[in-house]
């Protein structure tokens, strides 16, 4: 299954480390962001990249080129940062079967997979890793609202009552329909094409989209504390393998 991987953010929140690369090759224990988040991709059986880059992107080509631990690299070019739906159609011309999705500034260490399992079966139009946060943090993160089968039907940007502590984690497995929601998207009170909007277009279709829960944990980079946090956690992984 191709990936993609959204990696053109400039990262202003995680200045300084960002003052002279983009966000996504941040090191985490020693390994860029967008390592991580490839090497997590080829666990699961990703058989190309398409990376949707912007901000300082010869950064990025220069250090990978066109392939990246034998898995071939495509690059989209996002020239402005108009939000997810946005970096998403970018891809669209590379992309031509169901594909996984992935933010380029998260660490997991979770049940990835499971996702990939729910989009092979037929009924699914797409999965989404899902996790419960306090209900008091819920409105920083798309939110989800479920039914008793476990399919998505509502996801809200950021509200400021959410009807769930239910949350996307920046994992996705879209079938190539996303891209036609995505280009039907209208443009949010912040300027920026919202990538729950597309999906609440693909739901409003009857599209069949399911929460997979996570089994694992991870963590969205966005400031330099979330950074030291994925280190911490990374640290105590390693401390129990080796006990």
């Amino acid at each position: 299954m191709q990936a993609v991987v959204l990696a053109a953010g400039k990262g202003t929140r995680l200045r300084p480390l960002t003052e002279d690369k983009p966000k996504v090759l941040v090191e985490v224990d020693g390994t860029p962001l967008i390592e991580d988040v490839m090497d997590n991709l080829i666990e699961i059986g990703a058989t190309e990249f398409v990376l949707v880059v912007g901000y300082m992107k010869e950064k990025i080509i220069e250090r990978y080129g066109d392939e990246y631990r034998g898995v071939p690299i495509t690059y989209a070019h996002q020239r402005e940062q108009l939000g997810l739906a946005h970096a998403i159609l970018q891809a669209e011309p590379h992309v031509d079967d169901d594909f996984m999705l992935m933010l380029g500034d998260n660490v997991f260490r979770a049940n990835l997979g499971d996702v990939i399992n729910r989009q092979r079966e037929e009924r699914a139009d797409a999965a989404f890793l899902v996790e419960e946060v306090p209900y008091d943090e819920a409105s920083r993160y798309g939110v989800l609202d479920t039914n008793e089968y476990g399919e998505i039907v509502e996801v809200m940007e950021k509200p400021d009552d959410p009807p769930s502590n239910l949350v996307m984690t920046g994992f996705y497995t879209f079938t190539p329909e996303i891209f036609h929601a995505c280009h039907l998207v209208q443009p949010s009170g912040r300027g920026e094409y919202e990538l729950p909007d597309a999906i609440d277009l693909l739901i409003q279709s009857g599209r069949t989209i399911d929460a997979i829960r996570m089994d694992g944990w991870r963590i969205d980079v966005g400031y330099p504390e979330d950074r030291e946090r994925a280190e911490e956690r990374l640290a105590e992984l390693e401390n129990e393998d080796d006990q």
